[in-house]
């Protein structure tokens, strides 16, 4: 006889997978395979009309819900995983995946939205829960997909010309090493951008001013403004960016590690002011923000304000 559907075999800590495929003849050297996994029985399927088979509907469901950038692989034990064909930022509608969820016996999993995904990175999954199902459901999520703009899709980063102005008389003086400069560039060169230009100025306003003012000059998309966001009296980074005359979007956000990032704009540049965790915690604010930045995002309040349902990264 012929498998119906796709048999799994789980192996606590060792392997969990495809044991035998949808359509694969059962010999009798596969019993004992069989009788290992708890199969004692093996079924016949004869599907009604009305009905699809999991793997049948799984990929037309994959089909209706892969967007930009994004393509499907399976099916695989009725399921269809999505990947990403580049390396970008993922754009996940979750009124679609709730709406589609919604629907009896579908199974849609996605990453959040927003976050930086890599080539053939997973991006989630989608499959029928029984092994047939009845193919008006199926109908209802493409209606789904339809009515929204997107339900997945992966927008590529953009290349952007950055400069760097690293506050601090201690580094301006030469006291100690800059440690910032290094990080921010590894961060801004993973996601295909280019820092143009570092460039340092002691704790004072108007010094740091007219690097920022320089920066814009230069025609740069991007500036990065290290260092100098605290509470000490010293700290002058939020004034320059300010009397720059940049529109700040908010000076703060309810994120640990990062809490004391600034985001303003300046005729549509970005200038970001860049707390000092920056430095040694792998991940802050400023890796929420970046690739949304690098991605064409325009930053608003909501999105730093909303940052701290789930935003404790801090050790």
């Amino acid at each position: 006889m012929v498998l119906a559907h796709d048999l799994t075999q789980i192996i606590p800590g060792k392997f969990k997978g495809r044991l035998f495929k949808k359509g694969h003849v059962i010999r009798e050297t596969d019993i004992p395979h069989l009788l290992n996994i708890g199969k004692g029985h093996i079924y016949t399927l004869d599907i009604p009309e009305e009905y699809a088979h999991e793997d049948e509907a799984a990929q037309q469901m994959a089909d209706a819900i892969a967007g930009e950038n994004v393509y499907a692989v399976g099916p695989s034990e009725g399921k269809m995983t999505f990947k990403s064909e580049i390396q970008g930022l993922i754009k996940i509608n979750p009124k679609a995946v709730h709406e589609i969820n919604e629907l009896q016996g579908i199974a849609l999993s996605t990453l959040f939205t927003n976050r930086p995904v890599e080539q053939n990175q997973h991006l989630g999954g989608i499959r029928p829960i029984p092994l047939m199902i009845e193919k008006r459901i199926v109908r209802e999520v493409e209606s789904i997909c339809r009515k929204y703009a997107y339900v997945a899709k992966v927008i590529p980063f953009r290349s952007l010309k950055v400069g760097v102005v690293t506050t601090g008389s201690e580094v301006y003086e030469g006291r100690i090493e800059d440690k910032f400069g290094p990080v921010v560039k590894q961060k801004v060169e993973h996601f295909g951008s280019e820092i143009v230009e570092q460039c340092f100025a002691p704790d004072q306003s108007e010094e740091i001013e007219k690097k920022i003012t320089y920066f814009l000059n230069q025609g740069v998309d991007l500036i990065l403004v290290t260092g100098g966001m605290s509470v000490d009296p010293d700290d002058r980074t939020p004034l320059a960016i300010k009397n720059i005359g940049a529109d700040i979007v908010r000076y703060g956000t309810p994120m640990l590690p990062g809490s004391m990032l600034l985001v303003s704009y300046y005729d549509q540049i970005p200038i970001l002011g860049l707390p000092g965790c920056v430095m040694h915690d792998p991940y802050t604010s400023f890796d929420v923000f970046l690739p949304r930045i690098l991605a064409g995002d325009k930053i608003t309040i909501q999105d730093m304000t909303t940052l701290g349902y789930g935003g404790f990264h801090a050790c």
